[in-house]
């Protein structure tokens, strides 16, 4: 708990990753962990911290939504932003980690990555880092179970251009807003795919800007928007430039597919609506997910995880980690 509330009492929204990564970087290195670092932009990086050479590698993001959120504990509650997604996660990792050094096991690894929730710029770049592993193992807040499956995530956005005029004149300009809300209609009428064990494809319009002012034709606006993949993008993203039509812009930033993991003997399964850096971090060998907390509180404003959520989480990801190396070398 206590590095719990070190790492949320750090500010990491996304793009301002820096500080919590050097703090982190310093407590690896103190532990006596191989720390490197893998710079993105400014300050910001990923960390990659061994012992030996790794089989199984630990992972989560360390960035987080914003805004930020000061750490508290209150009857064994912990609130804070990244409580459980996913800052409280990457402390059971360490924490587990430690644990199996304790034993002699030098195989595992650590992988904090950066950007995880605006972009996977972090993910995406962890592909050079070496050596990787054989295993993954990537940190959600799951309920302590095993993910199988996760839906996808396609970002787009939608952009319109309009001829700024006086609003007593509407015939001198076009509006931008206009355009933009009759787009978004012929997108939200799209019947979205379903799929028998992940459900269906979802639409969310996260952001609308636009427009100068009340008495003016808007000259631009913009749209961003996330649908939830449980298939092939290819044909949602079709779907979606037929129906925006010729008046806006469209360009979709990130996809990441949906994805299923293999199931493990004993262990309780579920499937997952949101997506994750895993399938980004496929060339680290085999992935599995799971995490202490529920998703059901991550990116709101009451979000927490419980103490004896993050003890067992620990227990968790040793389990895990002994499981899988034992039978990586069968």
């Amino acid at each position: 708990m206590e590095l719990t509330t070190q790492l949320i009492s750090i500010p990491s929204v996304t793009g301002s990753e820096g500080t919590v990564v050097t703090a982190v970087a310093l407590l690896l290195a103190e532990l006596g962990w191989s720390v490197q670092r893998q710079p993105l932009d400014g300050d910001r990086a990923n960390l990659y911290a061994t012992r030996g050479e790794p089989v199984v590698v630990l992972s989560t993001h360390l960035d987080t939504v914003p805004p930020f959120l000061p750490a508290r504990e209150a009857d064994g509650i912990l609130h804070g932003r990244g409580s459980c997604d996913a800052k409280g996660l990457a402390a059971a990792m360490i924490v587990a980690a430690e644990r199996l050094a304790a034993e002699g096991e030098d195989r595992v690894g650590l992988l904090f990555v950066v950007g995880e929730e605006n972009g996977s710029d972090g993910a995406l770049a962890a592909a050079t880092l070496a050596p990787k592993g054989r295993i993954l193992i990537n940190g959600e807040p799951t309920g302590n179970r095993l993910a199988t499956a996760q839906k996808g995530a396609l970002r787009v956005s939608v952009e319109a251009r309009g001829v700024a005029a006086h609003s007593g004149y509407p015939e001198l300009g076009r509006s931008a807003i206009d355009l933009l809300l009759d787009a978004l209609q012929r997108i939200r009428a799209i019947e979205w795919p379903v799929d028998p064990q992940l459900g269906p494809s979802t639409l969310n319009i996260g952001r609308i800007v636009g427009g100068e002012a009340p008495n003016v034709m808007a000259p631009s606006a913009r749209a961003e928007l996330m649908v939830r993949l449980v298939g092939p993008g290819a044909p949602i993203r079709a779907a979606i430039l037929a129906a925006a039509g010729p008046d806006v812009a469209v360009t979709f930033p990130l996809e990441v597919p949906a994805l299923r993991s293999p199931s493990l003997p004993g262990w309780e399964e579920i499937t997952v609506a949101f997506a994750s850096d895993l399938p980004l971090l496929s060339a680290w060998g085999t992935g599995y997910q799971l995490g202490p907390g529920t998703i059901h509180v991550a990116h709101t404003d009451h979000e927490q995880i419980t103490v004896a959520e993050l003890r067992a989480g620990v227990d968790r990801y040793v389990t895990l980690v002994r499981t899988l190396l034992a039978r990586a070398v069968r």
